[in-house]
């Protein structure tokens, strides 16, 4: 590989924006998670809904900051690495970023600053409608983003004056029916990546036998959530691959991997390509399928990546495998949630009722302690566990299969990548910067990851050793107070909640895993 300035430039962009989607795919989703648990807190009264969301806003406000910092380097490149697209592309990028920041930006900092200290010093209801706007906010920041990116991917609405993209028509570019395909397809992935991260930390929990009231919504929310939303996301993947059929030929003939047009056309599972030759050196495909997936008939005809100019061919491998890759993954949500949803049907989430009664009168016997727990098999509760990573890495393929599937364009069609770099930019100077973000951005998610992982070890509450607890197995239950040497009475309020709301008796999904076995 040649590190001309171009090369390094490219790959600092891919890297620095790689590592910045990780946090928004997961905030995004986490900000409606916790705006949706502070409802059900108000709606219900119930008390997990609160520690669940003490426990996410701790995580959420981790996760957000890392976003923040890893975003701010992507601003910074547009004028250091890629003049020449900020020059011609200013008058339309400019404003839409422009628009990232005071609106969604804006909202999302001034309401969390609320979330984060304002618990008891606003009413309730302002409470929860500042989670409603820092949810808000972080969907505004996606919606600008992606009306940033699908302008470059198929751009609309613009004219060139004295060779400048200026904007003709901005309803045009903003409600560009591409853009409004691609956006909600990145919601909805950030809502699946945190949705399976809940889960996983629910089946976690339920793997340890800890903090089990907790562990049971987390899981059903988790999974309820994904089983809905997965087939409508396999929809608007469908329909992402069928305006890129139409806009982006380049892309949309290397994902399908068919160098010759065909008729009926095979489906690709496994290629590797001989682009000397345009043709696949090895390839496992199966016959009429592709006309079935991209047409939903068995007789189409489909083009191949011969009839793309060669100049114009995006490379092979990456787009070809990251779509495969995003692809398996969807199936695998899909599987796993449905799976889920038939097991809760069935009752499977809740401790057998012969095992909750022994526990429940004081069994010392541990291994009943961890049996009445929950009835779901241990083998799906880690397979729940073991997809945490399935939505980050779902996006990452996906945004690496539109981004690499582009070129050799950064504007599709208008302006070639090779044209955007900087002119003066040095190999010395885009080496350096790019070793600089490497190193810088290693510290920055080693220090984030340590400190999530300690929090999620911790969990929604606080099972420390404390003097005044009662012991049951091997978990502790505090023995709370209203005031010195006062016990708290059943139905009482709730000194973690305040003392202005009393909090309603606790049903068996608010009891923490050590109340099974000892006293309330």
């Amino acid at each position: 590989m040649d590190f001309d300035p171009i090369t390094l430039s490219r790959l600092q962009f891919a890297f620095t924006v790689s590592f910045h989607i990780i946090f928004p795919a997961f905030t995004i989703g986490l900000a409606a998670w916790l705006a949706t648990l502070e409802g059900l807190s108000l709606a219900t009264g119930r008390p997990v809904f609160r520690r669940l969301f003490d426990f996410w806003l701790k995580v959420f406000a981790v996760a957000f900051g890392l976003g923040v910092v890893s975003g701010l380097v992507m601003a910074f490149q547009f004028g250091t690495n890629w003049s020449e697209l900020s020059t011609q592309a200013g008058p339309i990028q400019g404003p839409l970023l422009a628009y990232e920041s005071f609106t969604a930006f804006l909202l999302e900092a001034t309401f969390f600053g609320v979330l984060l200290f304002g618990r008891e010093r606003v009413p309730r209801w302002a409470y929860f409608v500042s989670t409603l706007m820092v949810a808000l906010g972080t969907t505004f920041s996606a919606f600008w983003i992606m009306a940033n990116n699908t302008w470059m991917q198929v751009p609309v609405g613009y004219e060139l004056v004295d060779g400048r993209f200026a904007p003709h028509d901005w309803a045009e570019i903003l409600l560009d029916p591409v853009l409004w395909v691609r956006f909600p397809h990145m919601l909805l992935g950030a809502y699946l990546t945190t949705a399976f991260c809940v889960a996983a930390t629910g089946a976690w929990y339920l793997l340890r036998n800890r903090h089990a009231a907790e562990a049971r919504v987390m899981l059903r929310m988790g999974l309820g959530i994904a089983a809905v939303l997965t087939p409508v996301q396999i929809g608007y993947g469908h329909s992402n691959g069928e305006y890129t059929a139409e806009h982006q030929p380049g892309k949309f003939t290397t994902i399908e991997g068919r160098w010759q047009t065909e008729q009926p056309a095979r489906l690709v599972l496994i290629a590797w390509p001989d682009s000397a030759n345009e043709r696949n050196a090895f390839e496992i495909a199966l016959p009429f399928l592709g006309s079935l997936v991209a047409q939903g008939n068995l007789s189409s005809e489909e083009p191949g990546i011969v009839t793309v100019p060669t100049d114009e061919r995006p490379p092979f491998l990456i787009p070809f495998y990251a779509f495969r890759i995003m692809v398996g993954l969807g199936l695998m949500m899909l599987v796993i949630s449905w799976s889920g949803l038939w097991l809760m049907l069935q009752g499977r989430l809740h401790p057998p009722a012969a095992s909750a009664k022994a526990t429940t009168f004081g069994s010392g016997d541990p291994r009943q302690t961890e049996a009445s727990v929950s009835n779901l098999p241990r083998w799906f509760l880690w397979s729940t566990f073991l997809a945490w990573p399935s939505g980050f890495v779902a996006v990452l393929t996906g945004w690496l299969t539109a981004e690499v599937g582009r070129q050799p364009w950064v504007i599709h069609g208008l302006m070639r990548t090779a044209n955007a770099v900087t002119p003066s930019l040095s190999s010395g100077a885009a080496l350096t910067s790019l070793l600089a973000y490497l190193l810088v951005y290693t510290l920055i998610f080693s220090a984030g990851t340590l400190y999530l992982h300690r929090l999620l070890r911790e969990g929604p509450g606080d099972e420390r050793p404390d003097p005044s607890s009662t012991e049951t197995g091997n978990e502790r239950t505090p023995r709370r107070e209203l005031a010195p040497g006062r016990p708290l009475a059943v139905g009482g309020p709730d000194p973690g909640l305040g003392s202005q709301h009393p909090a309603p008796e606790r049903s068996s999904d608010d009891l923490s895993p050590g109340t099974y076995g000892g006293t309330a």
